[in-house]
């Protein structure tokens, strides 16, 4: 649990991004990339995504800098999503760029506790390297080629999120906008308690608060690790899905039910899931997966067999059709 301890201060200094912040969808979005979080909201999208990468290799190498420095769980370096990239991309990039030397050991030597670094990353923010430059370039064309695309649509859901939060702060003042981050967060004054992967708590002491919307955000809000930098707390929006599926992705949800069209989508995105790996995925108990997983089954949407101690379940070919209308 990340506890956020507010004084009187703090609660008048709360702030809504008012759109998207680039340079954080990236990094949501690559850890959804590398994930089956979100089969129905980014099924269609990660698809999409991975076949590009597969069929471009001049895209291929220039997101593998991106690959090394973004894990799809733990610590992921502060550095890359900069305060400067809430007003557009070049600006973060700009601050990005411009990362201090001592800055870049200090995260990356923490990144290294949990991972194997490539050797490039030893020079960045030395005189001359021009590793920085590579990594924003990777940045800019990882957020050109499968993110903006979609920014129409992002920026929509993160405009229906911000009059959703802007009416809570006008109705019931920033209490009221506390309450509403609720099931993510519960505001226990003058603590807001936010479901975390890890435990820590943050005292703003007067700096205040700067909340940030995101489409590719799921399941839990996340924050900046560095306590001594601007706080920051993203959370996910309410999210149709993206590209082509956006329209069949709804009335998918119409015919089966969210729940079990989430399903339904994760086990269309690999041949072979255990129920456990579903279960993680869609955010559900081990029965209710169960329980949904024989109803698709039962339409004839899932095939399932057992494997040794495992049942694995796959899309039927009428269930990826399904999936596939329109």
């Amino acid at each position: 649990m990340l506890r956020i301890h507010f004084t009187p201060h703090d609660l008048q200094s709360i702030r809504i991004l008012r759109r998207p912040d680039p340079l954080w969808e990236i990094v949501c979005s690559m850890c959804r990339l590398k994930t089956g979080q979100g089969p129905l909201e980014f099924g269609q999208w990660r698809r999409s995504a991975r076949s590009r990468i597969a069929g471009e290799p001049a895209l291929r190498d220039a997101l593998q800098p991106l690959r090394s420095l973004i894990p799809s769980v733990g610590y992921i370096p502060d550095f890359l999503t900069p305060p400067g990239s809430a007003a557009e991309l070049t600006a973060g990039l700009d601050e990005v760029r411009a990362t201090p030397r001592r800055r870049l050991t200090r995260e990356l030597t923490r990144l290294s506790g949990t991972r194997a670094l490539p050797a490039w990353t030893t020079g960045l923010g030395r005189p001359g390297d021009g590793g920085l430059t590579a990594l924003t370039r990777a940045l800019r064309v990882y957020f050109r080629t499968l993110v903006e695309p979609h920014w129409s649509q992002v920026r929509a859901m993160v405009g229906d999120d911000l009059d959703r939060r802007t009416e809570a702060l006008l109705d019931g003042g920033s209490v009221a906008l506390l309450n509403g981050l609720h099931p993510h967060a519960r505001w226990q004054s003058p603590v807001l308690e936010v479901d975390y992967p890890v435990d820590r708590d943050l005292h703003l002491e007067g700096r205040g608060l700067l909340l940030v919307p995101s489409y590719f955000c799921w399941g839990r809000p996340t924050a900046l690790a560095d306590p001594e930098l601007t706080p920051v707390l993203v959370y996910p929006v309410s999210k149709t899905p993206l590209d082509v599926s956006r329209r069949t992705g709804e009335a998918l949800v119409r015919l089966l039910g969210r729940t079990r069209a989430a399903v339904l989508a994760d086990v269309a995105e690999r041949e072979g899931r255990t129920t456990s790996e579903v279960a993680e995925a869609v955010g559900l108990s081990l029965p209710s997966v169960s329980h949904q997983l024989g109803v698709l089954r039962e339409g004839g949407l899932v095939d399932s067999q057992r494997a040794g101690k495992y049942v694995l379940h796959s899309a039927t070919p009428l269930g990826l059709r399904l999936l596939d209308a329109g």
